[in-house]
């Protein structure tokens, strides 16, 4: 799972992109991401609920979501 990107939740935001820093094992209890502003943070994660993978820049801003590679709420709302 290195270097892919995720969504992260976020009080302020509701979601922030963050690009994955260390692979991620089966029942690891973090999840070592880089915020898009650079800081670096250990994400708690449950292994059976990880944060939703975020989809590849050429798809933002897609007009049909069915083309999205991966379709939930922080898709939506990047979208």
């Amino acid at each position: 799972l290195q270097y892919n990107r995720v969504w992260i939740p976020d009080n302020e935001e509701v979601w922030q992109s963050a690009e994955i820093t260390k692979n991620y094992k089966a029942g690891d209890c973090f999840l070592h991401v880089q915020l898009e502003d650079g800081t670096e943070l250990s994400y708690p994660v449950d292994p059976a609920a990880l944060p939703p993978l975020r989809n590849p820049d050429i798809l933002v801003g897609e007009n049909d979501l069915t083309a999205l590679s991966y379709l939930h709420e922080p898709a939506v709302l990047h979208n």
